[in-house]
């Protein structure tokens, strides 16, 4: 990071303190400009996270090219956290974070191709929830881009039951007959319509990522076959 660029993002970072500030490098022409953004954390959740406005990211877009994303951790590490990692590796720019008061600055790349299937910290919403590993294993295994449908966190309480609604959309079709590799097991778990799915791996093995936990081929039977509302098959499967 350049030092101007440097200058204007401590001086953000103790301007919003002790909420999260969160700003954007811009490239215009030969010289880079940090732009202020507002957090649209509300309240006390903008202490440790934010919320970039769009407004000020598409304000940010007719000025040249963003280059880079930055944020401040008020009273704590530069170390990224779980969503800092997924949401910078849906991008295509690095992140810059600042630990503030401390002023220590980290940066993070975005993961180059699709990030390993196991081991993957849960954060809703992104490549790192179930859909999300889905997503990823169709990518890896058979070179399938399915549609990344938005989605927000506690859907399944609110009647939008989009795994069972969104299915057809994304290529897939009811299975019939015995499990084959490579289809999706849908599954109501805690929840008032189906919530959760994972992969069937063959052998009675099913590669799922679970709120909470890092992503993890598991046992298929029992708990999981108990919960269990549909298999889907992506079309053309053999």
């Amino acid at each position: 990071m350049r030092k101007h660029i440097l200058t204007a993002v401590r001086a953000h970072a103790a301007a919003e303190y002790p909420r999260e500030c969160c700003g954007l490098v811009v490239q215009i022409g030969r010289r880079q400009q940090y732009r202020r953004c507002r957090n649209l954390a509300e309240g006390a959740a903008g202490a440790d996270r934010f919320e970039l406005d769009p407004a000020d990211y598409a304000a940010a877009e007719d000025l040249g090219t963003i280059v880079g994303v930055v944020h401040s951790h008020p009273d704590a590490t530069s170390r990224a956290s779980d969503a800092d990692v997924a949401l910078c590796n849906a991008g295509s720019v690095p992140w810059y974070i600042l630990s503030w008061p401390e002023g220590d600055l980290n940066m993070l790349t975005p993961c180059v191709g699709v990030p390993p299937l196991e081991g993957r910290p849960f954060v809703h919403g992104t490549d790192y929830d179930c859909y999300g590993l889905i997503r990823g294993f169709y990518q890896l295994e058979y070179g399938v881009t399915l549609p990344d449908f938005p989605r927000v966190d506690d859907w399944w309480n609110r009647g939008e039951n989009l795994y069972m609604k969104l299915f057809r959309e994304a290529g897939f079709e009811e299975a019939r007959g015995p499990l084959q590799r490579g289809d999706v097991i849908l599954m109501q778990v805690r929840a008032p319509e189906a919530n959760h799915g994972g992969v069937y791996l063959g052998d009675g093995q099913m590669l799922h990522h679970l709120y909470g936990l890092l992503s993890a081929p598991v046992a298929y039977g029992g708990y999981w076959q108990d919960r269990t509302a549909l298999v889907v098959r992506y079309k053309g499967a053999t």
